[in-house]
Parts: structure tokens; sequence; C-alpha cells
């Protein structure tokens, strides 16, 4: 008896923390706090304990010189002090996963922001992983309906394929996510919101996803007024949970609006912590990250996918800034929302011709792809003599083929738009390429 007792109380002993390694902040400077006195890595989570009363306010280890650890602080530092205790809690941030997320609204650290309780039966894992084996990928076969009719025809999406939004400013991004939040056929929907406006966050919920949508979805949202460890830690976070769903063998949508202020986040921290600047000011961590995040998403043999949208703010309307110019490279295809299209009242905005999918072959038959590329053609065509025939100085007769894109212009238009309450299937849509497709080749226009 006496030793079962004396084994317990060694066992308490071994697991008790006998003594706590504490430092003291020494710089408190803009957005980056100094500390010294603790064993910590890159990283790594610690409690900064105010002077006076108050709550610890959490930090993140974003740098290390010599004896001083740089710390970034998940909220406001009023309170602060050089005599403000650092207790290093000896482990990074873990994601909390599990089934109980779906139709939640959550901070980049999984609290509640819709007023529910917390979460219940989660797991923990890890923000940062093992790149994934190219060899244990599945290959993308699978067509991932949108029901957005502009994208599922011209520019296809396969389930494990990862694309870009690239688009200015108002020229309805946030419709067409909530659009494919709504009708896209995935069984989870995952929704990374990073450094919008707190308004746009609530309308985007209320009005794009809408309550039907949220049921299957988890919305994870940092907002501009976050920190940028925070901000930055929203895209971990969602990425997360997208490959909890998929290892439980479900197919998943990750919507990542926008990758672009995820990339404003890290320049900020680089620069905070002494980063040399490059293009635009963007420090080398920026395009160091992007790659690692993006590969995270696709399919895995013998489990599900993840099919990742990341949406680009371009600054300007210029398609070659570096975030967007880098993104292309690392994505599987980009759709191009065009603000003079917007200016028509055209919606969705989607600029076909500038718009691919590089999996498009891969998912269409040979007939579809016949078809489409009949209508591109004819597209381009019309584009390319635009202004002739705005001007009215197209003389008919001068192209067969232009002048039967005069007469169809009205169906081609009726074909790429599409309203957001509206869902259109596939099959009702490549009829209607079918049908158009016919009448170019043979040079007849619809007539009813």
């Amino acid at each position: 008896m006496w030793q079962a007792y004396e084994q317990q109380q060694l066992a308490q002993l071994a697991r008790a923390t006998l003594c706590r390694r504490v430092g003291r902040l020494i710089s408190i400077q803009g957005l980056v706090l100094q500390a010294t006195g603790l064993e910590v890595k890159l990283g790594e989570l610690v409690d900064i304990v105010p002077a006076a009363e108050g709550a610890a306010l959490v930090a993140e280890v974003v740098g290390l010189r010599r004896e001083c650890v740089l710390l970034m602080p998940y909220g406001p530092v009023d309170g602060l002090c050089l005599a403000s205790e650092v207790v290093a809690r000896g482990e990074a941030y873990r994601v909390p996963v599990g089934q109980g997320l779906l139709g939640r609204v959550l901070d980049a650290t999984c609290r509640p922001l819709d007023d529910k309780p917390a979460p219940v039966g989660l797991v923990l894992m890890p923000r940062f992983v093992t790149p994934i084996n190219p060899l244990h990928r599945s290959p993308i076969s699978q067509v991932l309906v949108t029901g957005v009719k502009a994208v599922d025809v011209f520019m296809p999406l396969g389930r494990g394929q990862r694309v870009g939004i690239f688009a200015g400013s108002g020229v309805g991004k946030s419709t067409l996510l909530g659009m494919m939040s709504q009708y896209a056929d995935a069984e989870v929907i995952v929704i990374a919101l990073i450094g919008e406006r707190g308004r746009e966050v609530g309308d985007f919920i209320r009005e794009s996803l809408g309550s039907e949508g949220l049921k299957r979805a988890v919305v994870i949202a940092a907002a501009a007024e976050q920190p940028a460890v925070l901000r930055r830690q929203a895209a971990y976070t969602a990425t997360t949970i997208a490959e909890w769903f998929r290892a439980q063998g479900q197919h998943v949508l990750l919507i990542m609006d926008s990758i672009t202020r995820f990339a404003l986040a890290q320049r900020e921290i680089g620069l905070a912590t002494g980063e040399p600047m490059g293009s635009r000011g963007y420090t080398p961590s920026v395009f160091a990250l992007l790659p690692p995040l993006m590969e995270r998403a696709g399919g895995l043999n013998g489990q599900g996918s993840i099919t990742g949208v990341y949406t680009v703010l371009v600054e300007g309307d210029d398609m070659n800034e570096p975030v967007a110019d880098n993104m292309r490279a690392i994505l599987d295809g980009h759709i191009v929302l065009s603000r003079s299209i917007a200016a028509r009242e055209h919606w969705p905005a989607i600029d076909v011709l500038h718009s691919v999918s590089r999996l498009a072959n891969a998912l269409r038959t040979d007939t579809q792809k016949a078809q489409v590329e009949s209508l591109r053609a004819g597209l381009g065509a019309y584009q390319n003599s635009a202004d002739l025939i705005e001007l009215g100085a197209y003389e008919k007769g001068s192209s067969p083929v232009l002048d039967t894109m005069i007469r169809m212009k009205p169906q081609f238009d009726e074909l790429l738009q599409q309203r957001s309450s509206e869902s259109v299937p596939m099959a009702d849509a490549w009829n209607t390429v079918g049908r158009l497709a016919q009448q170019l080749t043979t040079g007849t226009a619809y007539a009813g």
C-alpha cells in the first residue's frame, strides 16, 4: 500500500513544475516587443503579465537576436511596461479541429465570434505540417461544380485544384465567393476572411453565405483591426481545419479572402523584425511562405480533397504586381475579374479570355473542348474589333465570324451573366454552350 502511494507521489513530482523561468520586457517599440531571459523557439507562445493587475497578454515569438527575443502580441499593449514579466508556454499555437466547428464563426485562434458557446470535442493539430510527398497526391480528374456557369464552362475546377481570383476592389469578388460558397458541390466549406473590414465580415456571412450556406461551413475571420500575427494566423488556422476534414475523407472547398492581405500581414511582421525590403516593399519571407501554404491544398490518396480558391487583391488593377505575379506561378489557374466588365453591370464580371484553368483539358470531354474553343475564338474575334463595332465603323460582311458574333452577342452575354441568387446546373450550361457553338459554326444566330 505504501509503495503504491510512494509511486503516485513520485509520478506527481515528475509532472510538477518545480521552477519557472521568467523573462522581462526590455523594449516596447512599435509592433515589436523585446524580452530577455527566455529560452524559446521561433513560433512559440508566451504570456506577458502586466506589472499592475490585468489579464496576461499572449504574444508570439517572431524573431531571435542573440540575448533578445522579438515578440508580437495578439492584442493591444496598453498597460505593459518594462516591469512586465514574460512567461514562456513551452509550445507553439496548435489549432483546435473537429466536427463541432461546422456552422461556426471563429477568430484566428478559434474563439467564437458568433456569441455561441465554445465548440467541444475538438483535438489540437499543429499549424505547420510536413510537406506532402508529391507521390501521395491523388490525380485531379473529378470536376468540382461551383454552380457559377461562367466558371464551370470556361475555367472548370477539379477537386484538389488551386485557383486564384484576381480582382481589384469593388468588382464583385465577395459576391462571386458567396455564390461558390452556397452552390459548390463540396461537403465542407472553410472560409478565411483575412484583413476585411468588420462590416464586410458580417455582410458576407449574412448576405453572401446565408444561413443555409453556413450550416456546412467554418468561417475564420481576422478583421483589419487585428494585429498582423492574427491576420497571418487566420490563413494557417483555416488551412489546418480543412486538412482535418480532408483526413476524414471529405471534399473541402477552402476559400481564402484574401491572400494579398496575408502577404501584407507578413510584410508588417518582416519589416518590424528587421527584414530587408524587396519589390514594392515586400520582404523575402512573404514569397517564401506563399508556396508552402498553397501546397497544403490538394487531394491525398485514401483521403478526401481540398480545393483551394484564393483571392488576390491586385493594387491599382495591376495584374503584374508582385503578389499577383507570384501567385499565378504557384496556382493551377486564375479567374480574372474586370472593372470594365463590371462597369457595364455585367455580373459576375469574369474576363473569360484572360482567365484559365490549367486542368481544363483533363476535366472536359473532347466534344466540350471543341465547343469551348469555338466560343473562345468567337469572343476573341469580337473583343479585337469591339472598338470598331461600338463606333459603328465596322462594315458588315468584312468577317463572317464577326458578323455572326455581333448577332449572337446578347446570347453570349446571357451565358456569362448570372444572378447571385441563381444556381445553374451543369447540364443546362452545357446545353447552352452546345447550341451557341453550333450556331457559331454554321453562321446562324438563334432568332428566338
